[in-house]
């Protein structure tokens, strides 16, 4: 029993420890100007869907929820923002080429097509993310619209 106290100290000592380490959860200041629900005067309902079910992972305007604030938790979170900032950042639409404007926007609709995205993991925690058919067929039809009409 000693033996397993000390385990439960020297966890609970780790613990404590690791919220030390510092986890930057700064966001860069967006410029409207080549943000993309913003330079493509994106109507409301969109930017209300964009906004709820990606733009935490692919902006710089996350809003970090507390469990973020608790490491290892955190390490993990901000991970995968910024993987999802490495893949799609919506704050720098502006600055992409039109190539990659085209491919981002044809994988855009693809992960929604297959739902893989918002990722499931998320939706568990942010229900505002768990997007229904119609919200999906609405961000579908104005991605492949942008595509038509190769206004990126």
């Amino acid at each position: 029993m000693k033996k397993f106290r000390q385990i439960v100290f020297w966890c609970l000592v780790g613990f404590a420890i690791i919220q030390f380490i510092p986890v930057d959860r700064t966001n860069k200041p967006v410029n409207h100007k080549i943000n993309f629900v913003d330079s493509k005067k994106t109507p409301e309902k969109i930017t209300q869907l964009l906004k709820g079910a990606c733009y935490d992972c692919h902006s710089d305007e996350t809003i970090y929820p507390k469990y973020a604030y608790i490491a290892p938790v955190s390490w993990s979170v901000k991970s995968h923002i910024n993987e999802g900032r490495e893949h799609l950042n919506f704050s720098i639409w502006e600055s992409y080429n039109k190539d990659l404007k085209t491919n981002t926007l044809t994988k855009s609709v693809q992960t929604l097509q297959n739902k893989t995205m918002p990722m499931p993991g998320y939706i568990v925690y942010h229900k505002e993310a768990n997007l229904s058919e119609a919200e999906r067929t609405l961000l579908i039809n104005y991605f492949q619209d942008i595509l038509k009409s190769k206004d990126y």
